[in-house]
């Protein structure tokens, strides 16, 4: 954690909306005129799409069916962890992007599946803003978390998660329902041991929750809509939130319990930024008292 160079993370697995609260944050960024520097989880896989189908092959074939990407083994977690840490110090660090289309790889100039070349984060940002699976992750020496100021859960209820992960798949990369069941039952193990405890860590974690039955996520031929979802917002420490003003400013929703809050589905952005720009505003106002 750094007051001169804070660091933002936003955790969540394949399919959970992590992106669409990154898009929030960006809209905060500009609105605020805050310079934030990037960083993609993806980037710190280990290996390429190609290397990785040979690897899960053979990790197959020598009787491991539980190959993911979601593991400490296939993740530059060292390399991440080292990110954050000379970042907080610095205000520097090195991250690369990993390309997933053809439409990255138009605008990287580079093949789908494969990565561009490591680089300096830009100079002289403001906050450093991490978006993928192990941004709170804990795993022998590996502590992520302990470097982010302040750390963010996107949890969907996993019905709904893995609606979102097979209508997404099966757009973007045409892959049948088939092999997104695989993947998921592949990762499965992972997702438990390495992706649901960090949501332990998390100080604010987003959750939505469908209100249309969601039984047989295997079949479902639309994803819940945000009029037919709740969220549940949960603080991990709730002092100094400021609960009655957002249940003001958020028609439809309740406290469940002293640290959540609950609201409509409808209401998710405007909640995120409600919730959110406080957040920010709060530890610019950290870094210029730091600078100073």
């Amino acid at each position: 954690m750094s007051r001169k160079h804070p660091i933002i993370s936003v955790t969540g697995s394949s399919g959970a909306g992590t992106t669409s609260v990154r898009n929030v944050f960006e809209q905060i960024f500009r609105r605020e005129k805050i310079e934030a520097a990037m960083i993609e989880g993806d980037s710190f896989h280990r290996y390429d799409r190609a290397t990785m189908k040979l690897k899960m092959a053979e990790a197959e074939a020598a009787g491991n069916r539980h190959f993911s990407h979601f593991s400490p083994e296939t993740n530059l977690l060292s390399e991440l962890q080292e990110t954050f840490a000379t970042y907080a110090a610095t205000g520097r660090g090195r991250s690369r992007h990993y390309i997933h289309d053809q439409s990255e790889a138009e605008q990287y100039g580079a093949a789908p599946g494969t990565f561009t070349p490591w680089e300096d984060l830009p100079e002289h940002t403001d906050i450093l803003l991490y978006e993928g699976l192990h941004g709170a992750v804990q795993h022998g020496d590996i502590d992520t978390g302990k470097h982010a100021d302040i750390k963010i859960g996107v949890v969907p209820v996993i019905n709904l998660e893995w609606i979102q992960k097979i209508h997404r798949d099966s757009k973007t990369r045409q892959y049948s329902t088939e092999a997104v069941m695989d993947t998921i039952l592949r990762r499965m193990p992972d997702y438990v041991h390495y992706i649901c405890p960090q949501f332990t860590y998390t100080d604010i974690n987003f959750q939505r929750v469908p209100t249309v039955d969601t039984s047989n996520p295997f079949i479902a031929r639309w994803i819940p809509t945000a009029d037919e979802s709740i969220v549940v917002v949960r603080f991990r420490n709730p002092h100094g939130i400021d609960f009655p003003y957002l249940l003001s400013m958020l028609h439809g929703s309740f406290m469940s319990r002293a640290n959540s809050i609950v609201l409509p589905g409808n209401k998710f952005d405007l909640a995120m930024q409600l919730i959110l720009t406080p957040v920010i505003m709060q530890l610019m106002d950290h870094k210029k008292r730091a600078v100073r």
